[in-house]
C-alpha cells in the first residue's frame, strides 16, 4: 500500500489499540470524481475497540476522524467508518 495508507493505518493503531481494524483503499473505483481530482484518497475502515463500548455512532465517528482529523480533505476525501465495541461483535 502507499504511505498515506500506512500513516491512516498507524493512527488508527496506535490511537486506539484495536481488537481489529481492517482499512481498505477505495480510490481506485471513485477514479475522475471531483475529490480523486484533487489527489485526495477515498477509504473505509471497520475497526473494533474496547473505547466504543458504550458511545453512540456519532460519537464512534468522532473519534476516528479526530484520530485522522489533519488528512482529512486534504489527503483524505472521504472515509466510511464501521466502528464497533468488542460486545457487538458475532461470536
Amino acid at each position: 500500500m502507499n504511505d498515506r495508507f500506512n500513516r491512516i493505518q498507524i493512527r488508527l493503531q496506535e490511537t486506539f489499540h484495536p481488537v481489529s481494524c481492517l482499512l481498505q483503499d477505495d480510490s481506485a473505483s471513485h477514479a475522475g470524481h471531483a475529490g480523486a481530482a484533487s489527489g485526495a484518497g477515498h477509504y473505509s475502515v471497520k475497526i473494533v475497540c474496547q473505547e466504543f463500548e458504550g458511545l453512540n455512532r456519532i460519537s464512534r465517528h468522532r473519534l476516528v476522524y479526530d484520530a485522522v482529523g489533519d488528512m482529512m480533505h486534504t489527503e483524505v476525501h472521504a472515509l466510511v467508518i464501521v466502528a464497533l465495541a468488542p460486545s457487538e461483535m458475532p461470536t
